[in-house]
């Protein structure tokens, strides 16, 4: 029926039909090792993380380091070691991220350290409750300007790494087919 605007008036007992708004998530990062090359005598001052609609996300923070000197190394792995010492450092999950930041995690001037984290325990402050791809973390240690670290992930899913000044970021997707 036609309406005085010449518009066409739906009929009283026709339902109003919503309209579906979806959102795809990122796809295409991949799961091979990524890495960037630099480094940085700025230590690591902390480690947080976050949950996102297709992604669980971990920042380390690296204050005063510019994007340009943020260096990092991470890939899957079958178990995580401990530079140095070669000792096993276990974590929790169906797959492993090492995480590699080429910055310590101490004062190299006096030896201080500047992350108050210790070998094989879980990051200090980091709570993974309620996070879809997230199951543990781990401080490895920090030997010879490079500070190392282990994710555990619920299987072996796509990630990505950014560099912003002042911080690593490392987004594990939730799943491999962007879906929510």
């Amino acid at each position: 029926m036609a309406t005085a605007l010449g518009v066409t008036a739906l009929p009283a007992d026709a339902a109003p039909v919503a309209a579906t708004q979806t959102t795809a998530c990122p796809t295409g990062w991949g799961s091979l090792t990524k890495t960037y090359t630099a480094s940085t005598t700025t230590p690591v001052t902390n480690v947080r993380t976050g949950r996102h609609a297709c992604y669980d996300r971990m920042v380390v923070d690296i204050p005063g380091a510019g994007k340009s000197h943020l260096g990092y190394s991470v890939r899957y792995v079958k178990h995580l070691y401990q530079d140095g010492s070669g000792r096993l450092i276990p974590v929790g999950g169906g797959a492993v991220l090492e995480v590699r930041v080429t910055a310590p995690s101490y004062d190299p001037e006096t030896g201080a350290p500047s992350y108050r984290a210790r070998a094989g325990r879980p990051l200090p402050g980091v709570d993974l409750t309620g996070y879809r791809t997230f199951r543990d973390t781990r401080f490895a240690g920090s030997f010879e300007g490079d500070t190392q670290l282990g994710l555990g992930v619920r299987a072996r899913l796509p990630f990505r790494v950014l560099r912003v000044d002042g911080h690593v970021v490392v987004d594990v997707a939730h799943n491999w087919t962007g879906a929510r």
